[in-house]
């Protein structure tokens, strides 16, 4: 594997230096390109008290090219499908390399915050949310408690430093 970038040793430093409230994120031990993310439910959410495991993968174009990520824990969530994927503008067409790994991370956090029914990746899971908001609601909490209950976060060693 080619040196890593620059700029990923930089984030990859200040992303473990300076975490973010309620978001951890350390690369793999034999990727660099490759991040264990875990996001803590945000409050006054349907996802507050879960922990989120998600993935993120640094492509060889980036930054020119947006992150993948994608949630392992399942969530109830109009913007993420069953397999994990996002619909997040920033993680698509609206994707600039002035953007770093924390923006994205950040942005994640916030659609926790605040679902989007009218841009889903789960059609099904809008509907629930567009049509009967508080069953949604419901069936988040109740899924968070399920998948995202008292989950333990491992820290691996970090490439950067």
């Amino acid at each position: 594997m080619a040196a890593l970038p620059r700029r990923i040793v930089k984030e990859t430093q200040r992303l473990i230096r300076e975490p973010a409230p309620g978001i951890i994120a350390r690369p793999d031990e034999f990727n660099c390109r490759y991040f264990h993310v875990v996001i803590a439910g945000p409050q006054d959410s349907p996802f507050e008290g879960g922990t989120f495991k998600l993935e993120l993968f640094l492509p060889e174009e980036y930054p020119m090219g947006a992150p993948k990520v994608r949630f392992l824990t399942k969530i109830y969530h109009p913007n993420v499908d069953k397999l994990g994927r996002i619909c997040l503008d920033i993680l698509k067409d609206k994707w600039s390399p002035a953007l770093q790994i924390r923006t994205v991370l950040l942005s994640i956090q916030a659609l926790l915050s605040a679902p989007n029914p009218d841009d889903p990746l789960d059609n099904d899971v809008a509907d629930m949310w567009k049509h009967n908001e508080a069953r949604a609601i419901m069936t988040a909490r109740e899924w968070t408690r399920k998948y995202a209950g008292s989950r333990a976060v491992q820290k691996g060693p970090a490439c950067g430093n």
